[in-house]
């Protein structure tokens, strides 16, 4: 019998969650995914030297304070790794807007068209790519405002109907609902662990899956953050999933069946009735929501501690290279 990975590649498209590029070779993914934390541990992968040392010989020759070159190379090097990434997968590599532009609209707009056009530099057109912004009222705005302009969007850090309903509304392309962070915040609350069909993170993409499918909206959900197979099997048939390596590998080892368990024909039954995603009733939704609360602003602090990590890794080697 096929791998369960193989089984799954033929009812959902698979997408790998990784800034690894062997990692990605070895599992075929469709699409690729990647953060700042992941950009910050494959900076910091021997195999990746190359990629790191010409952002920082680029930056050195582009001149500018510390703060901005420092700044210049990491978007750099996010793009080098996203160009890499589009020679190996066959569709769309996810490149995110830096976490500490969450708030701000205008900002969130300018960096996603500077990254486009980075990758346009290189040859790389816009229908490869996929820019990454945190599911807050402002990066649903930006995202409402790129996506008019051609470029797609994949909004992440996203815990709730609420942001998945006024995201559908923007007409973001693609959503990323973290099911893992979900479940650990619910084990942690509850002092409990779930079943695969009892996982908070599960039931909440399905709950989104069905209420994109009854009102007939067009983007992709893409469950993302996983703990273990379990959860991935009980999202079989979701639009996309992006998986870890290690998750990865352990569905390519397994041989046993993999039934299906979400179908476009049939969920749209099971959706609620359309929700409100003006300003007010998305800010208040969200705030009588205290996991999605508490894991939107934990994420937006992780994702900008790794960006601070990452640009304090890059001044490092700017120093030693000046003092050499």
């Amino acid at each position: 019998m096929a791998s369960k990975l193989d089984q799954l590649k033929s009812m959902t498209v698979v997408v790998a969650d990784t800034g690894d590029i062997e990692a990605i070779r070895a599992f075929h993914p469709t699409d690729c995914t990647t953060n700042p934390s992941l950009i910050l541990k494959a900076a910091q992968m021997p195999g990746y030297a190359s990629l790191l040392d010409e952002a920082l010989d680029w930056g050195r020759r582009k001149g500018g304070s510390r703060e901005a070159v420092t700044a210049a190379v990491a978007d750099r090097l996010a793009v080098s790794f996203g160009a890499e990434l589009t020679r190996i997968v066959p569709g769309r590599v996810s490149t995110e807007v830096d976490a500490n532009l969450s708030f701000d609209t205008k900002a969130s707009v300018d960096k996603a068209r500077a990254i486009v056009a980075a990758y346009k530099e290189r040859g790389i057109e816009r229908d490869r790519i996929l820019i990454k912004l945190a599911s807050t009222w402002e990066g649903l705005r930006a995202a409402e405002i790129l996506q008019r302009e051609g470029v797609d969007c994949n909004l992440t850090l996203l815990f709730s109907l609420a942001q998945a309903a006024a995201a559908a509304e923007a007409k973001a392309f693609l959503i990323s609902p973290f099911v893992g962070r979900i479940l650990d915040w619910h084990a942690k609350a509850e002092g409990r662990s779930f079943t695969a069909e009892e996982d908070p993170g599960v039931l909440s993409v399905r709950r989104i899956y069905a209420y994109y499918k009854r009102h007939g909206y067009d983007t992709v959900v893409m469950g993302a953050s996983f703990r273990n197979t379990g959860e991935i099997e009980a999202l079989a048939g979701c639009d996309r999933l992006t998986i870890a390596p290690a998750l990865l590998e352990e569905l390519s080892r397994d041989e046993g069946a993999l039934a299906r368990k979400l179908d476009p024909a049939t969920a749209g039954r099971d959706g609620v009735d359309k929700i409100a995603t003006d300003e007010a009733s998305f800010r208040f939704a969200l705030n009588e929501d205290p996991m999605a609360t508490e894991k939107l602003a934990e994420g937006i602090r992780q994702f900008a501690k790794d960006l601070r990590s990452l640009h304090a890794m890059i001044g490092q080697r700017l120093e030693s290279a000046e003092a050499a």
